[in-house]
């Protein structure tokens, strides 16, 4: 017999009357899920940012806090792409993300948009 014939015999034949071959009374349920290890750390919600939208004129802010400190604002303008500002040092100072002095320019493209 050819390989390829073997192959589609045990596809629509074998395979599942191997896979019913069982019945109900031999299935098992599954055991109960464990628990995580002890060291894993749980979720801190502080970690998690919080972003308050507001509108200034035409245009939509948004400021993203970790912990009640500010460190990026996305601005949305009405006609134009939106831009973000960073505090990369926490020192209260935004700059453009375009304008970093950083030697890593990466590539950002917009896939689409919902």
């Amino acid at each position: 017999m050819r390989p390829i014939a073997r192959l589609v015999l045990f596809a629509t034949v074998i395979a599942p009357a191997i896979a019913f071959a069982q019945s109900k009374a031999d299935r098992q349920p599954l055991p109960a899920v464990p628990p995580p290890p002890p060291e894993m750390v749980p979720f801190d919600a502080a970690l998690e940012p919080q972003v308050t939208i507001k509108k200034r004129g035409s245009d939509t802010v948004e400021e993203f806090r970790v912990r009640g400190r500010l460190y990026m604002i996305k601005v949305t303008p009405t006609s134009g792409a939106p831009y973000y500002l960073m505090d990369r040092l926490g020192d209260g100072n935004f700059t453009s993300m375009e304008t970093m002095d950083s030697n890593l320019r990466v590539p950002h493209w917009v896939i689409g948009t919902f």
